[in-house]
């Protein structure tokens, strides 16, 4: 028969009192595990709703690309300064730049728990880039967790968005409409939809989405760190996959 944890316990332990012990045990438990991860979906997806709940349950810092892009040149990092140069001379900042700006994003305090990158990468190369950087810390991807939708759900979704513009406050011609058509709830004042909220622009982006990320998803897959979740189910049962996902390695 297997030995009893009593007899295994080492003589040390023996004098340690069993609160303590339990006390101690409590708190490895509650220590945020390190996660990093990249959440992929195209817009409308669900993204933004998602990701700061990640953030909060796992202490990590959410890294979207845009917001990096410009928190770097804001705080005048070395390679802030490079990006906002390239861009001041219109040219694309190069995936260089944006892994170096990402190496600088880590390093911070608030990302020493690991992070969510949202919107990188969008190529193997930038896959690969990313990895290698990774590498030269010491540390790799746990999981990259893509949020799947069919596309004509995104559409209905996406298209029927209409926006207050002086607060922000917004509402769905089908999923929640304002008591008034076309008329904000609060002020009265007209909604309006945004300029790239229709059908023709969306789906042209989706079709770039789906033949970027592919190859992308491939990569990851054949790493064992790919997961893929429906994310046209409601908010809390996608939010119930993903901790299911991320709890379990």
């Amino acid at each position: 028969s297997c030995p009893s944890v009593l007899t295994m316990a080492s003589p040390a332990l023996d004098t340690v009192p069993t609160t303590a012990l339990l006390q101690e045990l409590q708190r490895r438990l509650d220590e945020p595990q390190e996660k990093r991860m990249i959440l992929v979906g195209p817009p409308g997806s669900g993204k933004g709703t998602q990701a700061p709940i990640i953030k909060e349950r796992f202490c990590l810092c959410h890294l979207a690309t845009g917001d990096m892009l410009r928190a770097a040149v804001a705080a005048g990092t070395e390679m802030g300064k490079a990006a906002d140069k390239v861009m001041k001379s219109g040219g694309l900042v190069s995936d260089e730049i944006v892994v170096g700006i990402i190496r600088e994003a880590i390093a911070q305090p608030e990302c020493k728990n690991g992070f969510i990158l949202d919107g990188f990468p969008r190529t193997v190369e930038q896959a690969k880039k990313l990895d290698a950087m990774l590498g030269d810390k010491g540390v790799k991807l746990n999981n990259v967790i893509e949020m799947k939708i069919d596309d004509e759900l995104l559409v209905k979704r996406i298209t029927g968005r209409l926006v207050h513009a002086a607060s922000g406050r917004s509402y769905h011609k089908e999923f929640r409409p304002p008591l008034v058509p076309m008329c904000d709830d609060e002020t009265g004042e007209p909604l309006m939809q945004r300029a790239d909220d229709n059908e023709d622009t969306l789906r042209k982006r989706l079709g770039a989405f789906h033949a970027q990320t592919q190859p992308v998803v491939d990569y990851y897959a054949k790493q064992g760190l790919y997961s893929r979740i429906d994310a046209s189910q409601k908010a809390d049962t996608v939010k119930g996959a993903i901790m299911n996902i991320l709890t379990a390695n």
